[in-house]
């Protein structure tokens, strides 16, 4: 999604503007994103909500699939516009983004020079005219904060559940035209594994607040079918050949017929 991240400073970003959201291309290639916990009950209702594994932090993140192909993303139109009630915060928050800033425990407002949302002459500054950061700025440290709050309480729920064992490999299998395709690499929370939980372990996900997100991710898996349902839309099977017409054949009957 981010192609050249930099922290934001006066120094090299006094002459910077970034430009109102009026459409969604610029996410027209993420396939995938991102999604915190919190998401999920929102989310649930229109993305299949999966998790993938990064092996090297031995750790598992939830993503909201956007796609069945990479640099595909099924939710923004051809106009722009997004296809849903729901827009993953990952989005909403773009072109900025958080960065561990060294020192432990903090982070810096970054952004990603590379997008088409940042200019030198369209949009809100970034700094005014004294180089002080303006509202954006301010506005843009909060929201990253509260986000950066949830992805920390989302890293925990991923662990507990890495560490109590309940995630298994999803393989789903979609019709892509003429062909079955394979999409795998994602995991989901093992249902059987959850309904055999002792009761001890049982309430200990309750009195985590881990259930909710647990049953609506169980629930977004149903979604798959919105996706192969949009893809299909989008990449209509090529017509077959047309039979040729009685007139036509009758016509070559004849014909070959006269030259018996």
């Amino acid at each position: 999604m981010f192609q050249k991240v930099v922290p934001v400073n006066k120094g090299r970003h006094a002459g910077k503007k970034v430009k109102e959201v009026k459409g969604f291309d610029f996410a027209a290639g993420f396939h995938l994103a991102y999604v915190t916990m919190h998401e999920f009950a929102r989310a649930a209702s229109i993305f299949p909500i999966v998790f993938l594994e990064d092996k090297e932090k031995d750790e598992f993140r939830p993503v909201a699939l956007l796609g069945l192909s990479a640099g595909e993303n099924l939710f923004v139109g051809k106009d722009g516009k997004w296809q849903a009630s729901y827009v993953p915060a990952i989005i909403r928050r773009y072109p900025f983004a958080l960065a561990p800033s060294g020192t432990d425990g903090q982070y810096a407002v970054c952004i990603d020079e590379a997008s088409s949302l940042v200019s030198d002459t369209e949009g809100a500054a970034l700094f005014d005219e004294k180089g002080e950061p303006t509202k954006v700025i301010e506005n843009v440290k909060r929201y990253l904060g509260e986000l950066q709050q949830m992805e920390g309480l989302t890293r925990e729920f991923c662990k507990y559940l890495q560490a109590s064992n309940m995630f298994t490999p999803l393989n789903m299998r979609v019709r892509e035209a003429n062909r079955v395709k394979n999409i795998s690499g994602c995991y989901v929370v093992n249902e059987e594994r959850l309904n055999n939980l002792s009761d001890e372990k049982f309430l200990e996900f309750r009195a985590k607040r881990y259930l909710p997100a647990v049953y609506a991710h169980l629930m977004s898996l149903a979604q798959t079918e919105r996706l192969v349902k949009l893809h299909d839309e989008s990449h209509p099977a090529p017509a077959a050949a047309e039979p040729a017409t009685k007139p036509a054949a009758k016509a070559a009957k004849k014909a070959a017929a006269s030259q018996a």
